[in-house]
């Protein structure tokens, strides 16, 4: 079985996943550094973003063009809970809308507490100075 590197090392590919998802964090740092809000604000606020941008299907074409640039930072958390959402809705009704969104991003969600909770052993936080 020969292997197409050219389709796996795709480097335009690489450089939109790189800047998209730099991006993504540029702003996230600009937010930390300018203004007083707490990361935990921040993650909340790109969340929430990827969640309405995801159900009004304009976060899709994001996704189309950068792929994983997109869809790892918070802002591609809320796309597939909104993704997962909708298309529960379409198979299971109402109930879809509460449970499609925890199911699609079930291993994210557990990669979050397992790594959160690794990182709180590890780690001695700090509070943001007003």
């Amino acid at each position: 079985m020969d292997i197409d590197w050219s389709q796996v090392f795709n480097i335009a590919s690489l450089l939109k996943c790189f800047f998209v998802g730099g991006l993504i964090c540029i702003i996230g740092q600009i937010l930390i550094d300018k203004t007083k809000l707490t990361p935990a604000k921040i993650l909340v606020t790109f969340v929430t973003i990827g969640t309405i941008l995801g159900g009004l299907g304009i976060y899709q074409y994001l996704v189309d063009f950068a792929g994983a640039g997109a869809t790892v930072p918070l802002t591609g958390f809320g796309y597939n809970l909104a993704k997962g959402a909708i298309e529960n809705v379409q198979t299971s009704g109402l109930i879809g809308a509460f449970t499609g969104g925890v199911k699609a991003a079930a291993g994210g969600i557990a990669a979050a507490v397992f790594f959160g909770y690794l990182a709180s052993l590890i780690s001695k936080p700090k509070m943001k100075k007003q």
